[in-house]
């Protein structure tokens, strides 16, 4: 697979959302991200729509449920031909083989979600009364997506080359929070730059409010697209 840069889009409006896109040349072959605020609002129709347009999909729907549940809805969404579909890992062995199964005879990529990047040590510890170092925690999680059949993993680029370790090369890393030097952190507290991914072993950042809030997405992309592919 192609290392992308993933676009999250992340717009209160689905017109304002053509229109940013429409900036883009046609033949740019771009991956965008539709997560969670958006499907809900816009739905199915919104994702054929970029679709019919051309554009490789990420459903970051990060699915979460009993097993049976999370199957049936793969099965539903597996006939949608996007390209990657999201779980969280803490849903247990059972409930992460059950979503490969739903996806059986597709090629989207099922991505496992191991810890969010808006959690760092002290929530991870305080909060979820988890007791294991964050690293180690996210391991833990990206071998138990690794023995169920999950293509690969959302993670923090610095637990890549662990997470390599433990499982394979070819089980992939997709790495979101990630920011330019001269953007704003915001919300997420484990973050990498375009570069310190790809060296860390990344097979794909998302890039989000750098490109969808820049004065010039295509210019944004082109940039983050030029230091990640050194």
């Amino acid at each position: 697979m192609k290392k992308p840069v993933i676009i999250a889009l992340d717009f209160a409006d689905d017109f304002e959302c053509i229109e940013f896109l429409s900036q883009f040349p046609k033949d740019e072959n771009l991956f965008v991200k539709i997560g969670l605020e958006m499907f809900c609002q816009f739905g199915y129709p919104f994702v054929r729509s970029l679709r019919n347009r051309g554009y490789n999909i990420f459903l970051d729907l990060k699915l979460h449920d009993i097993p049976n549940t999370v199957r049936r809805t793969c099965e539903m969404i597996a006939k949608w031909d996007v390209q990657m579909l999201t779980v969280h890992a803490s849903g247990g062995a059972e409930m992460i083989a059950a979503a490969k199964e739903g996806l059986d005879g597709t090629d989207t990529k099922l991505l496992a979600v191991t810890q969010l990047t808006s959690l760092g040590q002290v929530e991870l510890a305080n909060e979820l009364q988890v007791p294991l170092q964050s690293q180690d925690y996210v391991t833990h999680l990206a071998k138990l997506a690794y023995d169920n059949g999950a293509d690969g993993v959302i993670s923090s680029a610095l637990e890549v080359p662990l997470i390599k370790e433990a499982t394979g090369e070819d089980f992939l890393c997709i790495t979101p929070g990630i920011r330019p030097k001269s953007a704003q952190v915001g919300d997420q507290k484990r973050v990498a730059t375009p570069a310190k991914a790809r060296v860390l072993g990344s097979d794909g950042i998302v890039v989000g409010r750098p490109i969808t809030q820049a004065d010039d997405g295509y210019v944004a992309y082109q940039n983050i697209c030029k230091e990640w592919n050194k």
